[in-house]
């Protein structure tokens, strides 16, 4: 029941998203941190603290994607992995093209706007992602 229930939800939502255009894409620019998890069984997995944000810049119809490290200053620290991508307009949506020197694989972007975004992936797994609020706590 609780799958069907999920599943509902998730097809209502995007029967009433407008839909996305290449105008939205550099609504992707910015900080994100990851929010829930939607599994292919149905179950919710959600994300209250993160370690990690992922920076995303998008010129164009490609970018790139990086995990950065909040830190209390409100500063970052960073690693030197990014994973590029394309993104490609289809009939039924927009597709992420990720390539990176070791793997492969496309999201569907299923929800864009200036606080969150929502992906789908080939094994059914959907990621909501919010706009980052940084914590600064100074000295």
């Amino acid at each position: 029941m609780k799958r069907f229930f999920f599943f509902g939800i998730i097809l209502t939502l995007a029967a009433c998203q407008k839909k996305i255009s290449t105008d939205d894409l550099p609504l992707l620019n910015g900080y994100w941190e990851i929010k829930q998890v939607g599994l292919p069984d149905g179950t919710l997995k959600e994300y209250t603290i993160n370690t990690t944000v992922d920076y995303i810049e998008v010129k164009d119809l490609s970018g790139f994607r990086k995990k950065v490290y909040p830190q209390l200053d409100g500063t970052f620290d960073t690693s030197n992995d990014v994973e590029s991508f394309s993104l490609i307009q289809r009939p039924d949506g927009i597709e992420i093209h990720y390539k990176t020197e070791h793997s492969e694989w496309t999201e569907k972007l299923l929800a864009l706007n200036d606080g969150s975004f929502t992906v789908t992936n080939a094994e059914n797994k959907t990621y909501t992602y919010h706009r980052f609020q940084p914590i600064n706590i100074k000295k």
